[in-house]
C-alpha cells in the first residue's frame, strides 16, 4: 500500500526527508522575516501573504489562520493545475508555513532607518521562498490564481502573477501608505532576487564557444588544466563558406580568465564568445541529490 502511494505520487524515502526539512527551514525563515521585520514595521507584501497581513492589520486575525483558509480554498480551486508530487509538497508548505506565521513570534525590530528592515526582510522572504521551491514545493498563493488566469482568460503566468501582486499592493497602500508602499515594492524586488540567487544563483555559469583553426592544442589544454570537458560540434560560416569545428566549454565564473588567457596563448586570432548560463545539470556542476550522489538536485 505504501509502496502504491510512494509511486503514484512518484516519491522516494530519502526525496520525502530532504523535501520536507528544506521546505520546513524555508517556512521557518520567511515567517521569521515576516514577524520580525514586516509587520513590526508596517509593511505590506503581495499574494495571500500581504491580504493576511493586511487582516491583521484591520482585525488582528492572525497571519498564520489567513494564510491557511486563503490558501485552501485556492487549492481546492486550482489543485489540478499541479502534478502530484507539487500538489502533495505544496499542501505541506502551505500548511506548514501557516503554523510558522503564528508560532514563530520573535521580539519585533521596529527600525529608525526603515532600509534597513526593508532589505533584511526581502532577503528573508526570498530565501524562504527560495529554500521551499528547491525543496519541490510552492507556497501556494496568487501562483494558483495566475494559472487560472492563465488557463481561462489566455493571461500569461508572469503577467497574471504580477497583477495578483499588485492589487494586493494597491489595497495596502491605504492601510499602510504612499511611503511604506513604495519601500514595501522596493523589498519585495529584494526578495525576488534573492529568490532567483537561492534556487541557481549559485550554480551559474559561463558559456564559452571558440572559433580557432588550432582547436586540438585548446581542447587538449582546457581538459589537463582547467579539468574541464570540450564539446566539439560543426558549424558553416555563410561569409566564408566553409564548415569549421567550434568548440564549446561551460567552465565556473571564476574560470573564464584562464580560459581566455589559454586561448590567446595558443591562437591570438581566435574568436570567441562568452555568454551567462543560468543554471547547469549535470554530473561535474551541481551539488548532492538526495536521490543518487552522482545526480543533480534539482526536479
Amino acid at each position: 500500500m505504501v509502496k502504491k502511494v510512494m509511486d503514484y505520487f512518484d516519491l522516494t524515502p530519502r526525496g520525502i526527508v530532504y523535501s520536507v526539512l528544506i521546505m520546513t527551514l524555508g517556512c521557518v525563515v520567511y515567517a521569521f522575516g515576516v514577524n520580525y521585520f514586516l509587520i513590526p514595521n508596517h509593511f505590506g507584501n503581495g499574494g495571500v501573504t500581504g491580504v493576511s497581513m493586511l487582516a491583521y492589520y484591520l482585525m488582528k486575525i492572525p497571519t498564520g489562520t489567513t494564510n491557511f483558509i486563503v490558501n485552501a480554498i485556492l487549492l481546492v480551486i486550482g489543485w489540478k493545475f499541479l502534478s502530484k508530487r507539487t500538489l502533495l509538497y505544496t499542501i505541506y508548505a502551505s500548511t506548514c508555513l501557516s503554523f510558522c506565521l503564528n508560532l514563530i513570534q520573535p521580539d519585533p525590530y521596529v527600525a529608525t532607518n526603515i532600509i534597513i528592515p526593508a532589505v533584511a526582510g526581502g532577503v528573508l522572504l526570498g530565501a524562504g521562498i527560495g529554500l521551499v521551491l528547491r525543496g519541490n514545493g510552492t507556497t501556494a498563493g496568487t501562483d494558483i490564481v495566475a494559472m487560472i488566469m492563465q488557463q481561462y482568460l489566455g493571461i500569461s503566468f508572469s503577467v497574471g502573477l504580477l497583477m495578483c501582486d499588485m492589487l494586493v499592493i494597491l489595497a495596502s497602500s491605504f492601510i499602510i501608505g504612499v511611503d511604506m508602499t513604495i519601500v514595501t515594492i522596493m523589498m519585495m524586488f529584494i526578495a525576488s532576487q534573492t529568490v532567483n540567487f537561492v534556487t541557481d544563483g549559485m550554480n551559474r555559469k559561463k558559456s564559452v564557444m571558440i572559433f580557432s583553426s588550432k582547436k586540438e592544442e585548446i581542447a587538449d589544454r582546457v581538459i589537463k588544466e582547467m579539468v574541464r570537458g570540450i564539446t566539439v560540434f560543426r558549424a558553416y560560416g555563410y561569409y566564408s563558406k566553409q564548415e569549421r569545428e567550434v568548440l564549446l566549454a561551460i567552465v565556473n565564473r571564476n574560470q573564464v580568465v584562464q580560459l581566455q588567457r589559454v586561448v590567446t596563448q595558443i591562437d591570438p586570432k581566435a574568436f570567441v564568445t562568452i555568454s551567462d548560463v543560468q543554471q547547469v545539470i549535470g554530473e561535474g556542476f551541481t551539488f548532492f541529490s538526495y536521490e543518487s550522489p552522482h545526480k543533480n538536485k534539482y526536479h
